[in-house]
Order: structure tokens, then sequence, then C-alpha cells
């Protein structure tokens, strides 16, 4: 779907009120707006001092179909105790319409951030992203994509072609970086692997911590194999890696079965959340935020350093996945 030209400018405060009033909710606070560059999210109060979020989507992006299925999965995962923002429901609609954009409205559910550093809050995840999955599992995605070569690594390689932003010096070897990368994630890759719904980007910035964590932002949620809602919480070197992925596993293999084939997936997807990652900043350019908050994206460093970053993922690639303790 072509979603490149789109921008906000339209949507306006007295747009977002009138929105929130068709639905009988009176703003009775300011509309503060919350970290968020591929949508438009605002925190507000209502006239009995509730607090909630409100999400505006942008629009040619997702279908009413495909945000209903977000939404939908959000429900299954409360219908099963586990702790996710699910939408409010209006005369059982979740997904709601004004002047063209679809929004949705959610309670204001504040926490701490996650200590992505913290192995006992790790563990806790972790249980809860074998939770999602056991939910997950139970019935799949009829209109959400599956992360694949095609929209992860083909399509931003065409954006990288066609791109103004890319220095025209700089172009040609940064291509052939992307070209190797995109061999040798494909190699890596393996399609028979099974499959499931997915939070989709479960990075420590999309989990908040209360009592236990609490699950943010399904907007990226797609189906694809278990580990894609696993790799994104490791950090560190290799040894401190895989310290925590043996942590993560027993943990999530507490609710759910971890197949550790899956283990030699996590740089081919990082690999190809690299590349999605650039080229979806380049598609958002015509939207006044990207350029005010990633303007080193015009210089020419910032390109030499993403082509040496390609091709040290290629190395990394080559060499032989993560391996966990031999258990005896």
């Amino acid at each position: 779907m072509n979603d490149t030209a789109f921008t906000f400018q339209t949507l306006n405060p007295d747009t977002i009120m009138d929105a929130l009033f068709e639905q009988g909710i009176r703003v009775d606070s300011g509309l503060t707006p919350l970290n968020s560059y591929e949508n438009r999210v605002y925190q507000f109060q209502d006239e009995d001092r509730q607090r909630f979020v409100v999400k505006f989507y942008r629009p040619q992006r997702w279908s009413a179909e495909q945000i209903q299925e977000e939404h939908q999965f959000a429900l299954d995962l409360v219908n099963d105790d586990v702790p996710v923002a699910a939408p409010i429901q209006f005369n059982n609609q979740s997904l709601l319409t004004h002047q063209g954009y679809y929004f949705a409205v959610f309670p204001s559910l504040g926490g701490r951030q996650f200590e992505a550093d913290n192995i006992d809050q790790m563990e806790w995840v972790a249980r809860y992203l074998g939770r999602i999955h056991q939910t997950g599992r139970k019935k799949a995605f009829n209109v959400r994509p599956t992360i694949g070569i095609q929209e992860y690594l083909t399509e931003p390689r065409q954006v990288f072609e066609t791109s103004t932003l890319i220095p025209k010096a700089l172009k040609a070897n940064f291509l052939k970086a992307t070209d190797a990368l995109i061999a040798a994630v494909t190699e890596r890759w393996d399609d028979q692997t099974d499959i499931l719904r997915l939070h989709g980007d479960c990075h420590a910035g999309n989990i908040l911590w209360r009592d236990g964590p609490l699950f943010v932002d399904l907007d990226d949620a797609r189906m694809g194999p278990a580990i894609q809602d696993l790799w994104m919480l490791l950090n560190g070197d290799k040894a401190e890696q895989r310290m925590q992925l043996e942590t993560i596993i027993e943990a999530y293999e507490e609710f759910s079965p971890f197949n550790s084939d899956e283990i030699a997936l996590i740089e081919p997807l990082r690999a190809m959340r690299l590349v999605y990652y650039l080229a979806w900043l380049i598609r958002r350019w015509d939207d006044p935020a990207f350029p005010k908050n990633f303007p080193w994206l015009t210089g020419e460093d910032y390109w030499r350093s993403q082509t040496t970053t390609f091709i040290q993922q290629v190395k990394v690639l080559q060499e032989p996945p993560l391996q966990l303790t031999p258990m005896y």
C-alpha cells in the first residue's frame, strides 16, 4: 500500500476533540503528545478526571480489517489475563472514524520503564511472552502481514534505489552492501519455521513496569516466528546475550514450547530490522516530523556509517549462530 506521501497536517486539536466528543468523551485537559512517529498519540484527561490515550492511525498504512485484527489480538490477550494495553470499545466497536481518520481510545496505563538489564524483570517478561504466544497460536491473522524477505528486504532495497536522500557519490557502495546483506540473510532465512501471531515490535520501549510487565503498542503485530518477540530483549556482548537468552527461554517455556532451531534466525531478523527501519525513515521523509527529528539522514557521514554497519552485519551472519550452554 502506498502511504509515503501522507502527513498529519490536517489533524489539529479541534479535530481530535471533536472526534472524542462524538464518542461521549469531553476533554478537560490539554492534549499531551506521546512519543510516536508512525501514528499520532495523545494523552488527556476527561471531565471525570479519568486519563485516556487516543491514537490516530496513519492513513493508508493499515486497512480497517488489519487494525481490527490488531485490536482483536489485544482483546484476546486481555481475556487470557495478559497485561496489555487494549482499546476501549464504544457500542462494541474499538476502531472509530472521524473525518477520514481511523482512531482508537485506550485507558492511560502508567508505569516505570522496563529495565532491560534486570534479569528478574527479564524473566517476568519472558513468562508473559510465553503466555502471549499461547494466545497467539490459537488462531492466525488473516489480513495482517507475515515477516519475510519481500517486505523487510526486497521492498526496502527498491526504496534505496530511488531515494534522493542517499548521496549520489555513496549510493553505489551502499547498494552493494545492501545486496550483500540481503544475500546473506536469504541464505540463512527459513520459510518453514512455524509462525504465529506476534507482538512484532517487543523492544524495551514497548514494555512498561508496574507490579510486573505491561505490554503496549501492538501496531506492528504480524505473523512470524516466536523468536521475533524474544531477540530484541537481548543486549550486551555475546556472552551476556547467551546468558540472557538462556534465562528468557527457561522462563518462556513455563508457558509455551520453544523451538531452539529459531535461535539461528536472530541475526537474520536483526539485519532485516536494520534494513526495514532505514527504508521506513526514507518513506516517511515527507512527514515534517521526520526531518525535524532525524536531521542526520541527510548527512554523508550517516550513509557511510550505514554502509559499514551493513558490511559488519554480513560478517556476523557468516558466523555460527548463538549457542546455548549444553544441558547434561
